[in-house]
């Protein structure tokens, strides 16, 4: 029985995937110009978009794990199966990614992805069907009740400590995936894991001044509630009214009220004037 994972490039019988395969420019234009950007999610919506336009494919879910430290959600994307999956991804993450079969492989391989560094990492993928799961509430909760046939994981270690997990889902009316949707994934592979690299580390470097300045317009303005804080960190992502109050759960209005507010309390008039504030006081 052939291994569940393989190292990118080391699969026998690999049928590669042609070199004149079109890929839509704008579409991976959009996906570079939201990398590390307010909306962690567009990442996997566009990776899904990207992929799926040649294989088939249900959903993504970014991971990452580090030791010592809870596994993480990093972004999900969903094509309208179930509104369930930030939570199924929630869920595994908190309580059983030590059970799914790509625990075993970072494990088993986390001295080589240490060594093959960041430029050229070592690519593994894996492959796991509800079948290959004898825990039934993760088997039931995560591959029965959204439906999926087969998960792909696309793995990769950065910076030494750190492992990404890309998780492409087939769809029960796909099925598991065949040589040349494997072809595809493998084919994408290395633009999938820098991507999600690149998005890792902008939002991470975006939170990091996020937090500065607001950390600057407390000191100066402490009278600001909770709700306002919310309200100029909606702002600083530039979010619009509508992303908002989504984001916050409220209605629109509401959200339109709450941000003339802020910026009144502020003494500030527009969006812009805010960041100018942000950045230049002290």
């Amino acid at each position: 029985m052939p291994s569940p994972y393989w190292v990118l490039g080391e699969r026998p019988g690999t049928a590669l995937l042609p070199a004149t395969t079109p890929l839509p420019l704008t579409q991976v234009g959009a996906l570079l110009a939201r990398l590390g950007q307010g909306d962690p999610h567009a990442v996997a919506e566009d990776l899904l978009r990207l992929v799926g336009a040649h294989v088939p494919l249900a959903q993504c879910a970014i991971f990452a794990f580090e030791a010592g430290r809870p596994a993480r959600v990093v972004a999900v994307g969903d094509r309208s199966r179930t509104l369930e999956l930030p939570h199924i991804a929630d869920t595994y993450a908190r309580r059983f990614h030590r059970l799914d079969g790509s625990a075993a492989v970072m494990r088993e391989e986390q001295a080589a992805a240490a060594r093959a560094g960041s430029a050229q990492p070592r690519i593994l993928l894996h492959r796991q069907q509800g079948a290959d799961i004898s825990h039934p509430e993760y088997r039931r909760l995560c591959y029965e009740l959204p439906q999926v046939a087969e998960r792909l994981s696309v793995l990769a270690l950065y910076e030494g400590r750190r492992w990404f997990s890309v998780n492409l889902y087939r769809g029960l009316e796909h099925g598991p995936f065949d040589e040349a949707g494997l072809a595809v994934v493998e084919a994408f592979a290395p633009l999938i894991v820098h991507t999600v690299r690149l998005h890792h580390t902008g939002l991470a470097v975006n939170q990091a001044l996020g937090d500065l300045l607001l950390a600057r317009l407390v000191r100066r303005f402490p009278a600001l509630t909770q709700r306002d804080r919310d309200v100029v960190v909606a702002l600083m992502d530039g979010l619009s009214a509508e992303a908002m109050a989504q984001r916050l759960g409220l209605t629109t209005g509401s959200a339109q009220t709450y941000r003339k507010r802020v910026l009144r309390k502020l003494g500030v008039g527009s969006q812009k004037a805010l960041l100018a504030l942000l950045l230049l006081q002290s």
